[in-house]
């Protein structure tokens, strides 16, 4: 099963280690999913987790040992089509890994935006509650 997480997923998960996005990303570790991501999304990950107020909850450290897991261990795609379907644009590029890799589940961090769509071409758009329910996550 291939699955896109969210930066904000990747980055809640290191803020909170008791918080379904940390089980979420622990499941992958776990191998029970495979994580695709890309050089935009890291790209995104490492601004987002230089901003300041991210900065008081993420070190340095912690965010670049998740990068580095994530390039060692997720399917990087290299290719990302070009999509205009979501209301915010900056989420666009997560829709176009999830068509990239013909992805099972794409994982919103945000509330609006990517869930409106709840599919994207045969990819399920579902909330970190509801697909950490689908793996028994609580």
């Amino acid at each position: 099963m291939r699955v896109i997480l969210d930066t904000n997923v990747l980055l809640s998960a290191l803020i909170r280690v008791d918080s379904r996005p940390y089980k979420v990303v622990q499941a992958w570790f776990d191998g029970r999913f495979e994580l695709a991501s890309s050089a935009a999304q890291i790209e995104e990950f490492s601004r987002v987790s230089r901003y300041p107020r991210v900065r008081q909850a993420i070190g340095p450290l912690e965010a670049g040992w998740l990068v580095n897991r994530i390039r060692e261990s997720a399917r990087m795609i290299e290719r990302l089509a070009k999509m205009d379907v979501s209301a915010d644009p900056g989420d666009n590029f997560l829709l176009g890994m999830a068509q990239a890799v013909d992805a099972d589940f794409l994982v919103p961090g945000d509330k609006t935006g990517l869930l409106t769509l709840s599919r994207h071409l045969r990819t399920r758009i579902i909330p970190v509650t509801g697909f950490a329910a689908e793996f028994g996550l609580r």
